[in-house]
């Protein structure tokens, strides 16, 4: 059942940039843990993470960090540790889900939406804060104290502008593009507001590393569950790294062919391919040490438009 192919490719892909193990954890957190309740014990993270290469020790060491910084709350049972996101987190969490797991080709009516704000009006961590959320959140500086997006996520607008507690100093404006000939071209904004250059880069480098996979698999879609696992993992780890610096614009205002829209159909299709046999393997690991560990959430099966919920029989029984 072993993939020889695939082993390779994953061996030389974790030698020439092994994943740090943080952000590794994120990433299964993300991808596997939230659909499935969103808490694991300790063994089973070190049982996961143990196909990478990465020992308990590291394991424990990025669990703990990740405590202190909020992202999880750790609760001991005897000897054992089990770790949960916390709420906050799970929030910031689901925003990545939305941009992860979402089409990229998003519908445009011709609106901008604008912020800005005052110096006066706002302290300057208030300023530096909400400036890294809209950055975040893929809107263009063309200020220090203006920025501009397309197609943003209103409600994450909302809650942002709330978060930072400054909404009596902040002002959002939508309007539609003009019509008005004399003023330079809608490209030249967005080669001067947006980075898009890194970004193709990013996904050009995602397309060079998964593109042979998925003809590989496309010809062979046989392998063993283990490696299913760990190719799902490196798949959504890679895709992740670049789609969340994506400002996710609308088509019409990206360059042709877009490099991004080419990576998310090749990141859908290969997921589709490892998603049976990885999720007998997650099943088995998280259930090594909790028999009742759930099945993964309803909203799991609506990623990328629609998965299919078959998995192939025996895989639990192969994976433990």
């Amino acid at each position: 059942m072993s993939d020889c192919f695939l082993k390779s490719w994953s061996e030389t892909y974790l030698a020439e940039q092994p994943p740090r193990t943080k952000s590794l954890v994120m990433t299964l957190f993300g991808d596997v843990i939230r659909p499935h309740g969103g808490a694991l014990w300790l063994g089973s993270l070190i049982r996961l993470l143990a196909p990478f290469g990465i020992n308990d020790r590291l394991v424990r060491t990025s669990v703990y960090r990740l405590a202190e910084e909020g992202w999880l709350s750790a609760q001991r049972e005897g000897r054992r540790s089990m770790y949960t996101l916390r709420p906050q987190a799970s929030q910031r969490f689901q925003k990545a889900h939305q941009r992860i797991y979402t089409p990229s080709d998003l519908a445009w009516n011709g609106e901008w939406t604008q912020v800005f704000f005052l110096s006066g009006n706002i302290s300057t961590k208030q300023r530096a804060d909400l400036r890294k959320a809209l950055l975040w959140e893929g809107f263009g500086a063309l200020s220090p104290f203006a920025f501009t997006h397309p197609n943003p996520d209103l409600k994450a607008l909302n809650a942002l502008i709330a978060e930072n507690q400054c909404a009596q100093a902040v002002y959002v404006v939508q309007q539609n593009s003009t019509d008005i000939s004399h003023t330079q071209p809608l490209s030249s904004l967005i080669a001067e507001c947006w980075q898009l250059d890194e970004v193709s880069q990013r996904y050009t480098r995602f397309i060079e590393h998964f593109a042979p996979v998925l003809a590989h698999l496309s010809t062979h879609p046989r392998l063993s569950a283990e490696q299913a696992f760990v190719m799902r993992t490196l798949l959504i780890h890679e895709y992740r790294r670049a789609q969340l610096h994506d400002p996710q614009l609308p088509l019409e205002l990206l360059p042709k062919n877009w490099s991004g829209k080419k990576a998310y159909e090749i990141c859908h299709q290969l997921y589709q391919l490892l998603l049976p046999s990885s999720q007998g393997y997650i099943l088995a690991i998280l259930r090594t040490e909790d028999e009742n560990a759930p099945e993964a959430d309803q909203y799991f099966y609506e990623r990328f438009g629609g998965l299919s919920k078959t998995v192939t029989d025996g895989l639990l029984e192969q994976a433990s």
